[in-house]
């Protein structure tokens, strides 16, 4: 997560009070339409919000529109790093603003289906929601290997991670999956293979890393406890019930299929670093943020309890600016952000949706503070 970008929310959602949103009923777009407003209707200032989108479309993330060519270069220091999952060009910028559920702006093609990468983990996070709402995951603290007892958290220190730990990032599990070992991942500049390996783990619960494997292994264990594929169940109760498209799809690797009650299954990944994850386009990843920013509600129905999404966007005990595989501002806004400049900010204070593809992320700072200003100065 870009400090920057965090430390301006924090300061400009601090400043504004949610006494200054009026009250009004909520807007839920159909499906295949989403209803636009001026900006003025909503006070705004559109001209504040021209220079805004204009000034997104300018600067375009500098990685290479072959994400083949870019994943290779940002992971070229990974041992034996490869993509083994599905991967596409990107298109260029592209992006939405939404205020009170209303599309005041937008710029790019916001119908291409794009790789989405670590937002995919935020997608992750709520299928696990879902699975702790039905009753399937009795408790977070609750030891995985008490449902995955395929010896994957076998050994004196796997045994003791939580669905808390692997939602937080702190278990430092240890091990491989998929052919891909958990030290290999974002190893340290200094050291060698050898002291990766053999490095002394942190107790789970005690340290955060940021850790693609790890995330992999919470999609598998989900698996395991949702016996079915997690694309059907995020689209069975979430993507269907708010209207998406039929666009997106959520992939895994060519080696990531196991028997699941007889039938071959394929695990997802939680983002594209070896390629995979979320594909999906920029209006479908609007409805996804506007369920969280309506609390979980959408049209009246509760797809995903309040009180997950408190959980899952309320700090965690190692890490204060990290939820369940959400980036964290205050009480009032999160976000899920992804490799090449892609994001959902989500503003509580605002009443506000913003999302992001393929913008400069040493930019993401300064597009925000001009979104933000257009609200102020109406």
């Amino acid at each position: 997560m870009k400090s920057n970008l965090k430390l301006f929310l924090i300061l400009c959602l601090c400043f504004y009070s949610l006494e200054h949103i009026k009250c009004q009923v909520p807007y839920f777009p159909e499906q295949g339409e989403w209803q636009t407003k001026k900006p003025e209707e909503l006070s705004m200032n559109s001209e504040l919000l021209k220079k805004a989108v204009q000034f997104a479309l300018s600067n375009e993330t500098p990685i290479d529109s072959d994400l083949r060519v870019a994943n290779n270069k940002v992971y070229a220091n990974e041992p034996n790093y490869e993509i083994v999952g599905p991967i596409k060009k990107r298109g260029k910028p592209a992006g939405l603003i939404i205020k009170n559920g209303y599309i005041v702006a937008q710029w790019g093609d916001v119908s291409r289906v794009d790789m989405t990468f670590s937002v995919t983990k935020s997608y992750v996070s709520t299928v696990a929601g879902l699975a702790w709402d039905a009753g399937l995951i009795k408790d977070l603290n609750d030891k995985v290997a008490d449902y995955v007892w395929d010896g994957t958290f076998d050994g004196e220190h796997n045994s003791k991670i939580t669905w808390e730990h692997l939602l937080t990032q702190s278990s430092d599990w240890s091990g491989c999956l998929f052919g891909m070992y958990d030290w290999a991942d974002r190893p340290p500049k200094e050291g060698t293979i050898d002291t990766w390996k053999n490095r002394t783990l942190f107790e789970p619960g005690t340290h955060f890393k940021y850790n693609d494997v790890r995330v992999n292994l919470l999609a598998y264990s989900l698996l395991q406890v949702w016996r079915k594929p997690l694309p059907i169940v995020l689209k069975e109760k979430i993507m269907d019930r708010i209207g998406a498209s039929s666009t997106w799809r959520w992939y895994g690797y060519e080696n990531s299929f196991v028997n699941v009650d007889g039938i071959m299954m394929q695990s997802v990944s939680g983002g594209g670093h070896h390629g995979g994850g979320l594909f999906i386009n920029t209006l479908d990843q609007a409805r996804f943020g506007l369920l969280f920013l309506n609390k979980g509600k959408w049209k009246g129905q509760q797809l995903i309890s309040e009180k997950w999404i408190n959980l899952a966007t309320s700090p965690s005990k190692i890490n204060k600016n990290y939820g369940f595989m959400w980036w964290l501002y205050n009480d009032s806004a999160y976000m899920a952000e992804g490799f090449g400049g892609n994001y959902i900010i989500i503003g509580n204070a605002y009443d506000l949706l913003v999302v992001i593809r393929w913008i400069d992320d040493s930019k993401a700072e300064e597009f925000m503070k001009m979104v933000i200003e257009s609200i102020k100065q109406k």
